[in-house]
């Protein structure tokens, strides 16, 4: 899909939509109902009246979380097409300081929850495959051979990643339609033996349930239901990969079908509950056993495909939300690709295999998808909740302030119940993604606010003008006294606004040993929107040695610095507006252009003593966040310098004050004679 694509409702869109968007909602009927039968403890105890108020609780959930706050409401608040927690926080994050808690708690839960859906899908459809027949061959009963497949499985997940979500989509996208339409007709066939199912369509059936006494788990069932709607939020997220008018369009035919499948196994469930073969099971799964035994290898293995593409749903709305808290400074800088022509389609590799890692431990500590889904959906009801809060803002400034309070009530009681009747899963494995969550949040934490305390104590980092350096920087170049450290002295740093420059970088050339060369370059990088856009803009500064680059990058192209300002050295050579800089001693006749070095300035910690003003905490978290600065992406192979002369000059970052380390004076004493003079002649 390219991005007026994304703009417009079209067939193609669609089908690219059901590929990438819908995986993790679409895989919910393959293991909802298994839950449900769980709760009410075996197969005999999940009577009619159970089954109908848990089917009237899913479509309902369904109506009022996915389809009226997501896909109502939510996907109204985009940022340039792109959606998900991080989008929505910068369109009101000037509103209020406090905004900044939901958005960090949200976007940390949920790539804390993305880790466990692969995992959950997949199980849940190859322990279709225990004990089926495949010609003369049988599938094992062993579970562990269940967790090696599904290991398998996952591993080509992440490995095919890097062809970008644009491929993937036209390629999972018919079949998405195939598993939906699968899940449709066969829930529909299944319905008309008991059509009684459809009082679940009433309201009143799922209030009467939550109170009802063949509900032993009371408002506890909620967590089980929730499961329905966990990839609402992955929709909201994957809104910048296949646009708003796309899902529109789509979601109606994919709730039906949703809706369809669990009504079918409501109905399968009401014909079975007494039967002798199923009436002490405490495992069942309602959506193999309600299809004839010719179609459920063909079900095991669309199910398998479809819970591949639950898996990439959550993958690439991970890649967008790290993408957008990168953005917004909430995460370190990370390598990002874009493997299509499309923008808003990334690929980045730390996130992958991070969360590549993760999700193979929880299969491999689980091990079974009842397990799993235990301890599936708590970390999810907090993203949905600090969702609610960050549209309350929204709603209250964009649209009205009544309606805000009305809806952030209104979503916000019901999601509240759902996390409250999440927190059992606490002690069934809930604990891991929650931990998870915490980590996540902790180096968001450490990053952002760090950054902002480091701010409060930046010495030499203020910023100055260029123009009022340019007369010490023509001297400096001009002073022949102080040898030549290089021909070209490339400061990759960003020029703002009327020559702003940040004062640490004069100080590497001025203040150090002085840095001669003939020619200083400041080189600003832009990302430009449009993929293959290569220009760039010189500002002489009305000198002939110091120049402001600015260069316009598009997000396909690499940023090979040195190749794009060797090629502006030429050009500015042809046109004569710098100096020819013939090298002495070269392997290249005719050779006109000397040599490079890049500078890029590091923070390095500087606490000699200490301000006592300063607390531990503030401390911790600019240590912190300079240390995440030291171990992640650097700054050389950002820019594409790897096989350049780069040098990462520190810079210290003090965090004391100067008043601290200051001596007092107390006394001054001069040098006096011995108290006994030296003998004279008389004496």
């Amino acid at each position: 899909m390219d991005n007026k694509m994304n703009q417009r409702l079209s067939l193609g869109g669609m089908l690219v939509t059901l590929g990438i968007v819908y995986g993790d909602i679409g895989t919910s009927p393959l293991y909802v109902m298994n839950a449900i039968i769980s709760d009410a403890g075996k197969m005999q105890h999940a009577v009619p009246e159970y089954i109908i108020g848990s089917v009237s609780l899913i479509f309902w959930t369904l109506m009022i979380i996915t389809t009226a706050k997501y896909v109502l409401i939510a996907m109204r608040a985009d940022n340039n097409h792109e959606g998900g927690i991080f989008a929505l926080y910068a369109l009101i994050r000037n509103r209020a300081r406090w905004l900044i808690f939901p958005a960090l708690i949200g976007g940390a839960a949920l790539l804390a929850d993305g880790t466990l859906t692969p995992a959950v899908s997949v199980t849940s459809a190859i322990e279709g495959l225990k004990g089926q027949h495949i010609g003369s061959f049988e599938f094992s009963e062993n579970q562990l051979v269940v967790v090696l497949v599904v290991t398998a499985i996952l591993l080509g997940i992440f490995l095919i990643q890097h062809f970008g979500t644009a491929v993937i989509g036209r390629s999972f996208g018919p079949i998405m339609l195939l598993w939906f339409v699968f899940l449709g007709v066969t829930g529909f066939v299944s319905m008309l033996s008991h059509l009684e199912i459809l009082k679940a369509l009433s309201p009143y059936y799922a209030i009467q349930f939550l109170f009802s006494p063949v509900n032993k788990a009371g408002i506890f069932i909620l967590g089980s239901v929730f499961l329905a709607t966990t990839g609402a939020e992955a929709l909201y997220s994957d809104m910048g990969h296949v646009g708003r008018k796309n899902i529109y369009g789509s979601w109606p035919f994919v709730s039906l079908m949703l809706m369809l499948s669990y009504m079918g196994q409501g109905a399968w469930v009401i014909g079975h509950y007494q039967n002798t073969a199923y009436r002490n099971l405490l495992d069942v799964n309602p959506f193999y056993e309600m299809l004839p035994d010719q179609l459920r290898l063909f079900a095991i293995a669309l199910a398998t495909l479809a819970a591949i593409i639950a898996s990439q749903a959550l993958i690439t709305g991970s890649y967008t939300l790290v993408n957008e808290a990168i953005g917004l400074k909430f995460l370190p800088r990370m390598v990002i690709k874009h493997p299509s022509n499309v923008r808003s389609q990334i690929y980045i590799s730390t996130v992958n295999w991070f969360l590549c890692i993760i999700t193979l431990s929880i299969v491999w500590l689980f091990q079974t998808s009842r397990h799993m889904e235990a301890a599936y959906g708590l970390a999810i009801t907090i993203t949905m909740l600090m969702t609610t809060i960050l549209l309350f803002a929204f709603v209250k400034d964009r649209i009205n302030q009544t309606l805000a309070f009305c809806m952030v009530l209104f979503f916000g009681t019901i999601e509240a119940l759902f996390l409250l009747a999440s927190i059992v899963k606490f002690a069934h494995g809930g604990y891991l993604t929650l931990l998870i969550t915490l980590l996540i949040l902790s180096v968001m934490v450490i990053w952002y606010f760090g950054n902002k305390q480091r701010e409060n104590y930046e010495r030499i980092s203020e910023y100055v003008s260029l123009l009022d350096y340019r007369k010490q920087l023509i001297q400096l170049s001009n002073d022949h006294a102080e040898p030549l450290y290089a021909t070209n002295l490339v400061y990759m740093t960003k020029i703002g606004p009327r020559y702003s420059i940040k004062r640490k970088v004069l100080y590497s050339i001025l203040d150090k040993r002085p840095k001669r060369a003939k020619v200083y370059w400041f080189v600003t990088v832009n990302e430009t929107d449009a993929p293959y856009e290569r220009r760039y803009t010189v500002d002489m500064l009305g000198t002939r040695n110091i120049i402001n680059v600015q260069l316009y990058l598009g997000f396909k192209n690499s940023q090979h610095v040195n190749v794009y300002v060797r090629q502006i050295v030429n050009d500015l050579i042809d046109q004569k507006i710098i100096d020819t800089q013939y090298p002495k001693y070269t392997t290249l006749k005719n050779r006109r252009v000397g040599d490079f070095k890049f500078v890029i300035t590091t923070e390095q910690l500087m606490d000699l003593a200490g301000d006592p003003k300063m607390n531990r905490f503030v401390r911790l978290l600019i240590g912190g966040r300079i240390f995440l600065q030291n171990i992640t992406t650097s700054p050389a192979i950002w820019y594409g310098l790897r096989f350049s002369e780069v040098v990462e000059e520190p810079v210290p970052l003090m965090l004391y004050d100067p008043e601290v380390l200051r001596l007092n004076q107390k006394d001054v004493r001069h040098a006096v004679k011995d108290v006994a003079d030296p003998p004279t002649k008389n004496q």
